[in-house]
Order: C-alpha cells, then structure tokens, then sequence
C-alpha cells in the first residue's frame, strides 16, 4: 500500500543554462511532485550519480524555461506507488533506473520513470553503491553486445576500451573480461591506471602518447580486434583506423568533435556502430523492455560479483552546491570512476 505522499518536494534544478561557476546554474528548489503515467513507478530517490549527460544538459545556451528543469537520469531508491498498468515492481521494492531526457530527472527526492528503465537494486549493495552503475552498466552492455556483438566465443580476442577509468569504460572492461577477452585499457594517472587493472583491464597504455608503439610493445603489433572509445574520438582517428584489424568492429559513445575520414574503414571492411543508452528510450523502439532486463542482468552481476561498482566519491546531501561540484569535477574531466550524492 502506498504511503500518504507529501505535496511538494525537494529538488535541483535550473531555469538558465550557464555555466556551472554562475551561482544559478543549478538551484535548490521546492516543486510537486512528477505526475504518473499509467506505465510508470514513482520512486523515492535515496541516491543519485552524476554522468556527463548532466553536464551536457546543463551547458550554456540561450533558453530560459518557464517551470524549472530537473537533471539526473540515474539512481537508486523505493517504488512508493504504481501507475494504474504498472505490474513489474510492488511498492516497497528497492531499484535501480536510468531515465528519460523528455522528462524531469532524479536530482529530486522523488522522480515518476516507464517500469521499463527501472530494475531491481542489487541486494547486498549500499544504495550509494548501487546508484553509481545503471546508467553506464546499460551503455557498457549495449556497447559490447548489441553493437560489437561480443559472446563468450570471442574468449581469447583483443579490445581496446580507450578511457577505461571512467563510468563506461570501468564497467566495459570487467564485461569484457569476463567474456574471457584480452582487455587493453588507457588511461595516464597512476590512480586512473591503478583503477583500471583493478577494474577488468590486464594492461593499461597511456593515452597521453602514441598507442600504436605501446600496442607493439605489449604484443599487439597486428592490432585489436575490438575498439570500444569511451571518449572524443576525433584526436585517436588515425590511430583507430591503424589498430583496427581486418574486418574488426568499433564502438563510439561520444560524439566527434571533428570530421573524420571514413574511407580507411571500407579497405579493412570494419564495422563502426555508435551506442546511445537513451536510442531505445527516445524512440519507444519495439525492444525496449530489453532495458528492464539489462538492468535485471546487472544487478544480477553485481551480486554474485561478476560485476564489481566503479562507485568512488560520494556527497551528502543531494543539493545544489554539491550537484556543482560534481559537474566541476565532471567538466575538468579529472573524474575516476562515478560521483554519487545520497539523502536529502
């Protein structure tokens, strides 16, 4: 049975796009509650995790809202009531989700989600720790096996994850490694190094220098089979096309910042996919109950240990000032593995 709810709520979130240094940027604020459609699950947020989305979300342009915006589409908490053809959760189960950039986010105390971009939260984790995956958990699954394809018959190939310590990139590595592939990560700090290896990587390049000649140094001097690039592939182009071996795949998560010459990709036949954790969301593809069953896999994973969190910095409470240094963090691209904010 659902608890009497309160009419208002708590909430973070922005009428401006600004800068994160502007003092408006992000604003604590009181709003009512999220409306249910009858697919949907109204959560009681107890922790959320920041992801560049956010930043991008929040980066300046010349639009003022009228009724405040809400960012964050990944969390953990309680369902606490039931849209009227919402049949997967029962009030009181504790979840996971992602979220719907159409709508207002989780930086809330509560927020209204489809069933379908909800899971059920790993038992023997902390809510914190729970937080920090479904967002990048589902984009590295998707990443690995609906757009390269991998199976356990791909043990004993290669892959570079460029960018293995960040959210994506340290759940794609422990997935790879599992599936008994040879992971390559990068990286170029000891501690995004150290997380790296400690995450799924067996070496870790520096991606500050040329990878091809530390590729040949480690054995790799034919190339990869699978390349997963969890960051602006634009300065890594050529070296891509020249690691890549024949009839390889790729994966991009993050736009190009530049044109890029395809034609190498035709001479190897290579396959180049890109992954966004929102396609399926967006445009209400006719698979998108498979979103409900990924985050089922992982929390599956997640408690029996195949999957390890990649949680590494949380802040209390969930509040506009420390929302703003989580998106600082994010922009100086400095960040180790994911940034959660707990409790209100």
């Amino acid at each position: 049975m659902a608890k009497n709810l309160p009419r208002t709520m708590k909430a973070v979130g922005l009428y401006k796009y600004l800068p994160i240094s502007d003092l408006n940027s992000l604003l604590d604020i009181e709003i009512g509650l999220p409306k249910l459609q009858k697919n949907d699950v109204l959560i009681e947020v107890k922790a959320i995790s920041v992801n560049p989305i956010d930043t991008k979300q929040r980066a300046p342009k010349p639009v003022i809202e009228t009724t405040p915006r809400i960012l964050g589409w990944d969390g953990a908490g309680t369902v606490i009531k039931n849209g009227e053809k919402s049949n997967i959760f029962n009030v009181g189960d504790e979840v996971i989700f992602t979220g719907d950039l159409r709508r207002n986010g989780c930086n809330a105390q509560y927020v209204a989600l489809n069933e379908f971009l909800v899971g059920p939260k790993p038992k023997n984790l902390t809510f914190e720790q729970s937080a920090a995956m479904p967002l990048t958990a589902v984009t590295a699954y998707e990443s690995l096996f609906e757009r390269l394809l991998l199976s356990n018959k791909d043990a004993g190939k290669s892959i570079l994850v460029i960018n293995s310590a960040g959210g994506v990139g340290s759940v794609a590595t422990q997935i790879a490694s599992n599936l008994g592939l040879k992971v390559i990560g990068t990286a170029s700090r000891k501690e995004t190094i150290d997380f790296s290896l400690s995450h799924g990587a067996n070496i870790v390049l520096n991606h500050k220098n040329h990878l091809f000649p530390q590729l040949a140094d480690n054995g790799y001097e034919n190339g990869v089979d699978y390349i997963l690039v969890n960051y602006d592939p634009y300065p890594y182009w050529d070296t891509i096309m020249q690691v890549i071996k024949p009839q390889g795949k790729i994966c991009l998560i993050v736009d190009s910042s530049g044109l890029v010459d395809l034609k190498p990709l035709k001479d190897k036949s290579v396959t180049l996919a890109s992954e966004s954790m929102l396609t399926k969301i967006k445009y209400n593809t006719e698979d998108l109950f498979k979103h409900h069953e990924m985050l089922k896999e992982i929390s599956k994973m997640l408690d029996n240990g195949q999957l390890k969190t990649t949680l590494n910095k949380i802040l209390t409470p969930i509040n506009a000032v420390n929302l703003k240094e989580a998106h600082k963090i994010l922009e100086e691209k400095t960040s180790i593995g994911k940034i959660v904010l707990s409790g209100f």
